[in-house]
């Protein structure tokens, strides 16, 4: 049952509403959704601010990191004065005074095997916003084991890349089956990012969780969107459900112990031949 807005809701959502495709009923399944932000930097800022503005009612954040000054280059809702303040604290302050009606769930803590599940579940829908290899296969494998959906978005220099994981599609172990070796692939801090591009994928892996809530329009499912910033084009590659994939195939896991995500994210297959 779908709640009933308010005449200040009225107000806010005035150019959802209108919407054919999202209208009362949309917004009413955005207000009552729960939407796990997997990091706070560079790509769950926009995620975090565009979700708020739109009235997603509970953002879950987890992030275990402090605001730096070289943050608020793409960093975009936390400010000069939030240098020094946990991540998820400054994120908090930045969407009550953008919107009372989002409820923020600060989770100051670094997402592992031992919490990730537990956290997964208490949510309708998870944003990867993270910036590295372990993190993306962690929350893939239990975002897979709790059957919850995944957007996923990731960006380097001026490239960036997003897709969306359903419990009855193809995963991101279906997309790349092995993490790179640990440190062949620098982070932004060695090789830089240009400010707007997190914006650009962030935006659209809010678009994608707003897609999902309101059941509307076609999701990123079995589609990897490429953004190169610096041509400004966009390339769309489908990929497919393996049948050998370790997490989604065939005897696949069913505990993140298999799985080493300490050590490039390799799983120990079950024996199936048994």
């Amino acid at each position: 049952m779908s709640l009933s807005l308010d005449s200040t809701q009225l107000d806010r959502y005035s150019r959802h509403i209108i919407l054919e495709e999202i209208g009362p009923e949309g917004q009413s399944a955005l207000l009552e959704g729960r939407v796990l932000v997997v990091g706070a930097g560079g790509l769950g800022a926009p995620v975090i601010q565009y979700l708020a503005a739109a009235g997603v009612g509970t953002l879950g954040i987890v992030d275990d990191d402090a605001v730096e000054r070289s943050n608020l280059q793409r960093q975009v809702i936390h400010g000069d004065g939030d240098v020094g303040r946990p991540k998820v604290d400054s994120a908090a302050d930045f969407v009550a005074d953008l919107n009372p009606d989002v409820t923020v769930e600060p989770h100051e803590r670094r997402l592992t095997p031992e919490n990730a599940e537990s956290l997964i579940a208490a949510y309708d829908l998870v944003v990867d916003g993270s910036d590295n290899f372990p993190t993306r296969y962690l929350l893939n494998d239990a975002c897979r084991l709790e059957g919850v959906p995944l957007v996923n978005g990731a960006v380097y220099k001026f490239e960036g890349q997003a897709t969306t994981i359903v419990p009855d599609g193809p995963c991101y172990r279906c997309l790349f089956p092995e993490a790179p070796d640990p440190g062949t692939v620098p982070d932004c801090a060695t090789t830089g990012v240009l400010g707007a591009l997190p914006g650009t994928i962030g935006c659209i892996q809010a678009t994608e969780v707003v897609k999902l809530l309101a059941d509307i329009g076609d999701p990123l499912v079995g589609t990897l969107l490429s953004y190169d910033a610096m041509a400004l084009a966009v390339e769309r590659v489908p990929y497919e459900q393996s049948a050998d994939c370790p997490v989604c195939g065939d005897g696949g896991i069913d505990s993140l112990a298999a799985v080493d995500y300490a050590d490039g994210c390799g799983i120990d297959r079950p024996n199936t031949n048994a």
